[in-house]
């Protein structure tokens, strides 16, 4: 492998292996084996039904579990054994709920603040200043509701669809070198969902950001990101890019993987 490829290689996961209860009666693969490469920019959606392994691979990444065998790398960096907030200057998640990201009470700027000195010795009086909300404004522009007129606002009177935006630049403001998307436009109602991946695609557009995206929502799956990837019993079952996915429907990917899990949502 070229220094050039190991550059352009963001994500690395090599057979990664993740055994839960190993050794009794309910002994679970939730990776079995599983490797996965995304290069710079990469949008990949991740698809698969309950107990697939979606979650444990964003835990795997993020540093919320250990896995049995295998690496994860990350901008050339092994993680495979640091705990989360060592991983936290590499590795960024955006949760389902619209309301843990975030301070309730809290205006948009403090929280801003926040995420900006997350893990560092500084008060928000330090981390407060003209061009720190220049470049707030700058962020939330991007998203396209308006957030950045709104600095000064308290967390609390948002939407949800606004809270979970916000929570999303509080997560690649640091430049993060991948992002995790963990259904965080499940607790949505469709026409704030919409809203909500439209911010995130101006977003990650914006950063360039190597985006991980779980989701049960097929269509979104099929419409966002350039990749599509189904995993099964910890194993990836299906990777699909460029034409090959967009020229996928809800209809034909079910018919053709026999999809059937309830919690996977057509549309």
């Amino acid at each position: 492998m070229s220094p050039w490829f190991e550059r352009f290689i963001v994500l690395e996961i090599t057979d990664a292996v993740k055994i839960f209860n190993r050794g009794t009666v309910n002994e679970r693969p939730a990776l079995n084996g599983f490797s996965l490469k995304l290069g710079t920019g990469d949008f990949a959606a991740v698809i698969g039904s309950n107990g697939a392994g979606k979650s444990t691979l964003l835990n795997a990444i993020a540093g919320g579990i250990s896995i049995d065998t295998g690496t994860v790398i990350v901008d050339g960096h092994d993680l495979t054994s640091l705990p989360t907030h060592k991983r936290a200057k590499w590795v960024a998640r955006v949760f389902q709920d619209p309301l843990g990201g975030t301070a309730s009470s809290m205006t948009i700027e403090e929280n801003l603040t926040l995420a900006v000195l997350r893990g560092q010795r500084h008060g928000l009086g330090l981390g407060l200043n003209s061009l720190r909300r220049d470049t707030y404004r700058d962020l939330l522009s991007t998203l396209g509701l308006g957030l950045e007129d709104r600095l000064t606002s308290k967390v609390e009177i948002l939407s949800g669809g606004q809270r979970q935006s916000l929570a999303l630049i509080m997560a690649i403001i640091t430049e993060p070198a991948v992002l995790l998307l963990d259904e965080h436009c499940a607790a949505l109602d469709p026409k704030t969902a919409g809203i909500v991946m439209a911010s995130t695609v101006k977003a990650v557009e914006s950063a360039g950001l190597t985006t991980l995206m779980v989701t049960h929502n097929m269509q979104h799956a099929i419409d966002y990101g350039d990749r599509l990837i189904m995993l099964e019993a910890g194993q990836l079952r299906l990777a699909v890019s460029g034409e090959e996915k967009s020229s996928l429907d809800v209809e034909s990917l079910v018919e053709r993987f026999h999809i059937t899990d309830d919690k996977i949502l057509l549309s």
